[in-house]
């Protein structure tokens, strides 16, 4: 696999933000490894074309480096860093978002046979060797770079293309069930909205296991295998990142902030803060003054 134009085109086209004047397209260059930070994954395929990067999904970690891809099918609560990069040699990457009405449309007009059979319920991330095909089609994409007038009409086909990539291979099952409406993943990911929009309520496992239509058992396995998570673990990292954010911004008001993710004891809070993040959340408060973690997904 010759990687050689890929990490050409990243080098060119890589912005502070990642964003592309292709839609949903982003490329990163790191020129040194950074520390563990969280974030959200997105819905997205990550390929590296230069480093390595490391990823923690609950007890479960993901390493990818040039010539392999990730992709993750929910957006989960990650923490994330790119573990080989140097200004000689910085980390390139390329992600795409996936979108289930796209994944779906695309499963819809599929041919009989056409996909490989699945079975059980995939983890909601996974890494694999990038198949030829694959990096062919993503060095096409990012060619349009260089010819705008191209891009609104030969964007989609080849973001097409790479989709079909995807459903069609080693990690097919993952990104298929993004799009099937009532697979496991999708209510899954139902519930995992469901968390992410109420992160400051309590709630009953059984309730949320109601809304996604499962029963309370078959609810736990499936979000477990998805997220690597309990339901209730997964609310406590959404809290804790939201925390990280909204401390950026007010680091004099740790006890607020506490309070408005969720938490009525501030001891709770401190404590939880700083077994997830290795400093109380004043510490950490001002080490982020002027650094605001990112919200773009961390994959990439």
């Amino acid at each position: 696999m010759d990687l050689d134009e890929l990490r050409a085109l990243i080098a060119r086209h890589a912005r502070p933000d990642m964003t592309t004047d292709i839609d949903g397209v982003l490329v990163s260059k790191v020129e040194q490894p950074d520390p563990p930070s969280p974030s959200m994954s997105g819905t997205v395929l990550a390929l590296i074309a230069q480093g390595a990067k490391r990823i923690a999904l609950g007890d479960r970690v993901y390493e990818y480096r040039a010539g392999q891809y990730l992709v993750a099918s929910v957006d989960m609560p990650i923490t994330g860093h790119f573990t080989e990069a140097g200004p000689e040699r910085p980390a390139m990457g390329f992600g795409l978002i996936l979108h289930p009405a796209t994944v779906a449309e695309l499963l819809l007009q599929a041919a009989p046979g056409d996909l490989p059979p699945g079975g059980g319920t995939p983890s909601g991330m996974a890494v694999s060797d990038a198949p030829d095909a694959l990096v062919d089609a993503v060095i096409r994409l990012l060619r349009l770079l260089d010819r705008p007038r191209d891009v609104a009409v030969l964007a989609p086909l080849i973001k097409r293309e790479i989709l079909w990539r995807l459903v069609t291979g080693e990690q097919g099952a993952v990104v298929r069930q993004l799009g099937l409406a009532d697979s496991n993943l999708t209510h899954i990911a139902r519930a995992v909205r469901w968390i992410r929009d109420h992160y400051t309520q309590s709630f009953r496992v059984e309730d949320v296991a109601q809304l996604s239509g499962m029963s309370v058992s078959a609810f736990y396995r499936n979000f477990q295998a998805v997220t690597a998570m309990s339901p209730i673990q997964f609310q406590k990292q959404i809290r804790l990142q939201e925390a990280r954010l909204l401390l950026a911004t007010h680091p004099h008001d740790v006890t607020g902030v506490g309070h408005r993710v969720g938490y009525d004891s501030p001891s709770q809070f401190s404590r939880e803060y700083r077994r997830q993040f290795g400093a109380p959340p004043s510490e950490d408060a001002a080490r982020l003054r002027g650094a605001t973690p990112g919200t773009a997904p961390a994959l990439v």
